[in-house]
């Protein structure tokens, strides 16, 4: 079967539906039932549950609860110096430049710095020529999102949109994904410039969160809304928690011209560890 008939059921499902419904079973306090769901979905995953701050399954109140979990201090440490930290654990998606306004999807697709954006050509335009990274978080990962380097909120977009799979598959397969997925995409001024963090939504991804404003979405909107921060001066520390999935997703990041180089060991595919050095701060080769 070609990769296009595997991901045609995507687009015939009700996604938010199904979505929300996940949402909702893993908000469930039934503690028969989500402990259950937990052991299943370590054993499922092989989960490092040594990592957790708590370790116990029965400790967690529900489902989500457990697939946010915090990690014990220390386990994640972040890379100092001129550098630019990884901000989640999964796997490398792509990387690379920003060309003509356009991101590297997969083979064969490429979706544009504006719509990923919502549409928002001023901010859009800072990221001319820049270096973008796509993060993948498995089920299995740490679903807390954390700052790669310390930055003051400027504004925030919610994009509504679908809520295709967003594991390497259907990045294959269906254009404009991650263009096309709901999502959250905050603008930071860093050092560096302007920098986007962007969670991208996914099937049965229930809530995207960010530690300023809670639960972005559920609900969803009608049309892309934009939140100004400017005069409230919110200012995270790199490595600090900036947001985080219920159920996995992907992040987006985004760079200005000759702001970054990525390490040697960051490449599509290779593993990421939250903490462990993305790029180093300067012009580019």
């Amino acid at each position: 079967m070609n990769d296009k008939l595997k991901v045609l059921p995507q687009y015939l499902i009700p996604q938010h539906g199904l979505s929300r419904l996940a949402g909702w079973g893993a908000d469930l306090e039934s503690e028969g039932l989500k402990n259950f769901a937990i052991r299943k979905f370590i054993k499922a995953y092989g989960v490092n549950m040594q990592e957790a701050e708590r370790e116990n399954p029965e400790d967690y109140r529900t489902f989500n609860d457990f697939f946010t979990r915090a990690l014990k201090p220390g386990v994640r440490p972040v890379c100092t110096g001129d550098t630019v930290a990884h901000p989640a654990d999964g796997v490398v998606s792509q990387c690379g430049p920003i060309e003509n306004g356009r991101l590297f999807q997969a083979k064969g697709h490429t979706f544009s710095v504006r719509e990923l954006l919502g549409g928002d050509g001023a901010v859009a335009s800072e990221f001319a020529g820049g270096d973008f990274a796509t993060i993948y978080l498995s089920p299995k990962d740490y679903h807390r999102v954390h700052m790669p380097i310390a930055g003051k909120l400027r504004q925030m977009f919610h994009v509504p949109g679908r809520l295709f799979s967003v594991n390497p598959l259907t990045a294959r397969s269906v254009p404009n994904l991650f263009a096309r997925n709901e999502r959250a995409a905050a603008i930071f001024d860093t050092e560096l410039g302007p920098m986007a963090m962007i969670l991208v939504g996914a099937t049965i991804v229930g809530s995207i969160e960010t530690v300023w404003a809670g639960t972005v979405t559920p609900p969803t909107r009608d049309k892309v809304a934009s939140f100004d921060y400017r005069d409230q001066d919110i200012r995270l520390a790199k490595g600090e928690e900036m947001g985080r999935f219920k159920l996995g997703s992907t992040v987006v990041l985004l760079f200005p011209k000759d702001r970054i180089s990525f390490a040697e060991d960051v490449r599509a595919y290779a593993s990421t560890t939250m903490g462990e050095c993305l790029a180093t701060c300067g012009e580019t080769d």
